[in-house]
């Protein structure tokens, strides 16, 4: 317990000091769900013409996927940020003069990337889910259509189930690239964002030239996979991406674990985060 308070109040610490890491979701959330309510007075007719219910669940892919995507972001400004706003306002000196390891600071401002902004979108998208049901099932239902027909086409009860499945496992999939972004927030002197881009731009710049102007080469096609694959290889059928999944025996966990990239990502992700904390026990401020 001595060990998990410390780890606690150190994300507390971290949520705090990062408003946006909520506000960003919710903002863009209140965007989508404006945008619905403008529209929702279609429902009635799409129910009526409805057969697989595709454009009815669109809204809620939106308001899920919204809210994925700008957490996304604050999540890559918050690592690249997490260790070198320490050491550039000094407060470094401050943080190493409590009681708490370097290891412990290096894991808390882990989680939040890794965790605590999916956990939060996962909220902010959930919620949404729940007020578009509550307009949706007040619109269809004073226009006279079918609400088990409009329930029925939804499928929130798998969707729900899927959406928390789909982040732990794009969370595992992403420590490797969370890992490289803490670890130049690390390591930097400034400009965080051009040495965490820059070497990577430069490999594939080479690539594209060795392959003689032919984009999507080995390096180009990692980079991509290792940041937007998560999710795809969490929802494959059969190793098939963008397969539509209609019940929870369409998803094949152990594919995804059984994957080498996968236990490679770990290590070389494990080794990013042991490098951030070798590198703050020996670091003064900038």
């Amino acid at each position: 317990m001595n060990r998990v308070r410390p780890f606690y109040w150190s994300v507390r610490r971290e949520l705090w000091e990062h408003r946006a890491l909520w506000i960003a979701p919710l903002a863009v959330e209140a965007a989508v769900l404006l945008a619905y309510f403008i529209g929702s007075f279609a429902l009635p007719h799409a129910v009526a013409v409805a057969q697989t219910g595709q454009q009815l669940r669109l809204p809620y892919a939106v308001a899920a996927g919204a809210a994925f995507a700008i957490s996304f972001f604050v999540a890559v400004f918050y690592a690249l940020g997490a260790l070198h706003n320490d050491r550039r306002d000094r407060s470094l000196l401050f943080w190493k003069s409590l009681p708490v390891s370097d290891l412990t600071t290096v894991l808390s401002k882990a989680a939040i990337p890794l965790v605590v902004q999916p956990l939060i979108a996962l909220a902010v998208a959930a919620a949404a889910h729940l007020i578009m049901l509550v307009w949706g099932t007040l619109v269809v239902g004073l226009s006279g259509e079918s609400l088990p027909a409009y329930w029925g086409h939804l499928r929130l009860p798998l969707t729900w189930i899927l959406l928390p499945y789909g982040l732990v496992m794009n969370a595992l999939w992403d420590l490797p690239f969370c890992g490289w972004l803490l670890l130049v927030s690390a390591a930097a002197r400034r400009a965080t964002f051009v040495w965490a881009v820059g070497p990577w731009l430069a490999l594939m710049l080479v690539e594209f030239m060795l392959l003689g102007g032919k984009a999507g080469g080995p390096i180009a096609r990692m980079v991509g996979d290792r940041i937007f694959g998560g999710f795809d290889r969490a929802y494959a059928v059969a190793g098939q991406k963008n397969v539509a999944i209609a019940s929870l025996s369409q998803v094949d966990p152990m594919r995804f674990l059984g994957d080498p990239g996968f236990w490679g990502g770990l290590a070389v992700g494990a080794a990013f985060l042991a490098a951030c904390v070798w590198l703050r026990r020996r670091q003064d401020p900038l």
